[in-house]
């Protein structure tokens, strides 16, 4: 059991003032190099307490409570990433409520006598936002031929003009979608209309020797599409697979200030240590202005309700304020598809999914907390934690941020919070490329995955499959298939000891 006190916050950390959250997004947050919501006292202890650990020999004070104030101390169990941030109201939770039974609501298909749930598709992935993210928790890949709701494959084709390109350098687009099935496969359709097709999979494995002489066998994925419903794909469409991910700890990503994390970039490694890491700088849908992007796996996403607007839309095919498509990711070359009907209803306005809608699942997926470190003070955990820093997998799982005063929730305000990410784009290497640019990312760049709640995985999802395909079966094989800006700490691992390695195992369980 972990004492609550372990989770105070700062001393003289209390909230601060919040503003709305249209007034930060009209900010051109990402040219802000200082942080603008301290002052100079608060400033220093901001600095000083997210200083990188020097001493191992003991947990840090407040480490336990991995997501500050909000941190979850609730029993360990499949629905630890379900609990709702434990400093937010009693008002509060009745909204988190309200939104965890929409995050859970089926969506049909039109027309229907609900006039509730009217509206999906016509193509999707699946029937609500529950079914890919199962207890808020990690995709996976498929296992058999019926079972891929978890993971989808992303679709699009890189620029072919002189203008196309321009427009991604304006951040207008990120990529372009293939002309016919669009921005990603849709394996389901409603009746009367053909689904786009299935993803295959198959797998080749290669050994990797560590020291000591233990081999480790790793699966390289090969993807391809089965019995594609509307003819070929464009000759340069592009295949990326993704898996869902975990949901804790969104509200408190999106309350870290700029500054911090464009701090930690050196996109041109002018340090020389061989570690770059890219902003991902794209367009608030809303205000048009420049954002730095921080969700997704290719950090394409400036905010949790963009990236619930985007899945509404891609995934299940239900169109929201920020997502007018009530046809989904209908293409203009499937014109059966667009010819179906909609579930927009004039009593509800123009889209599917209105405003109260989005702004609850929006707040459920803001405040899904971020369970409590286990065994952080054990010595063996902080002996892995030392071969962490010591292996260099710090300069991209940064540690810890103290979240800005003025963030639009009260309950996410200048929170000491420990994701391990730097939330930046960097060069994994040719493995773990899959040759889609969106945006400011390469087809080799992924951004830094929060490692948050990682030793819980198979509590929750029931598997240990990581990386952004799930390629990887177990951590060691997620670090094995580290490349590019990663391989010195990923080669730094595999000629360690094996105890120092199973330390570091450990260590990662802990979070």
């Amino acid at each position: 059991m972990i004492s609550p006190l372990e989770g105070e916050m700062p001393d003289g950390a209390e909230g601060g003032n919040a503003s709305s959250h249209a007034d930060g997004a009209a900010e051109e947050r990402p040219t802000s190099a200082t942080r603008d919501d301290l002052s100079d006292t608060d400033r220093r202890r901001v600095q000083a307490v997210t200083r990188p650990a020097t001493d191992f020999s003991k947990a840090e004070k407040f480490e336990a409570m991995a997501g500050g104030a909000g941190t979850s101390i609730a029993s360990v169990n499949q629905d630890s990433f379900s609990q709702f941030s434990a400093n937010i109201t009693f008002a509060e939770e009745e909204t988190f409520k309200l939104g965890n039974a929409l995050f859970r609501k089926l969506w049909v298909s039109s027309p229907s006598s609900t006039q509730a749930s009217d509206g999906l598709g016509p193509l999707y992935n699946a029937r609500a936002c529950q079914t890919c993210h199962l207890k808020d928790g990690r995709g996976h890949p498929p296992e058999g031929s019926a079972d891929a709701t978890s993971m989808f494959l992303r679709l699009a084709r890189p620029p072919k003009t002189d203008a196309e390109r321009a427009a991604i350098a304006r951040h207008e687009i990120l990529n372009f979608p293939d002309p016919v099935y669009g921005t990603q496969l849709q394996d389901s359709a409603v009746r009367g209309l053909a689904a786009e097709g299935h993803m295959k999979i198959s797998y080749t494995e290669t050994p990797a020797t560590l020291a000591g002489g233990e081999t480790v066998f790793l699966r390289r994925p090969h993807y391809s599409i089965d019995k594609p419903g509307y003819g070929a794909l464009d000759e340069t469409t592009t295949l990326s697979p993704r898996v869902t991910q975990a949901m804790s700890g969104l509200g408190l990503v999106e309350a870290i200030h700029p500054a911090d994390i464009l701090t930690n970039a050196d996109p041109d490694d002018k340090n020389g240590d061989g570690i770059s890491g890219k902003p991902a700088l794209v367009r608030d849908p809303v205000s048009g202005a420049p954002t730095l992007g921080r969700f997704g796996w290719k950090a394409q996403s400036a905010t949790v309700r963009q990236q619930a607007a985007d899945a509404l839309a891609g995934d299940i095919g239900i169109s929201s304020p920020d997502a007018k498509r009530s046809h989904g990711d209908c293409t203009a070359a499937q014109t059966a598809c667009l010819g179906m009907a909609d579930g927009v209803q004039a009593r509800l306005g123009d889209t599917e999914a209105p405003d109260p809608v989005l702004d609850l699942i929006t707040f459920y997926s803001e405040n899904l907390a971020v369970p409590a470190r286990r065994k952080a003070s054990l010595a063996e955990t902080l002996a892995g934690k030392k071969v962490f820093y010591e292996t260099g997998c710090i300069s991209c799982h940064v540690p810890k941020f103290v979240t800005r005063r003025d963030a639009a929730n009260k309950a996410h305000a200048f929170q000491l919070i420990w994701p391990y990410s730097d939330f930046l784009l960097h060069d994994m290497g040719d493995g773990l490329a899959d040759g889609q640019q969106v945006g400011e990312a390469s087809g080799s760049e992924w951004r830094t995955p929060p490692l948050w709640g990682i030793g819980l995985t198979n509590t929750v999802s029931g598997h240990t499959f990581f990386l952004h395909d799930g390629r990887a079966r177990n951590l060691t094989e997620a670090i094995l298939w580290h490349g590019g800006e990663a391989a010195k700490a990923r080669d730094r691992f595999a000629t360690l000891e094996k105890a120092d390695r199973q330390a570091l195992i450990t260590f990662l369980e802990s979070l």
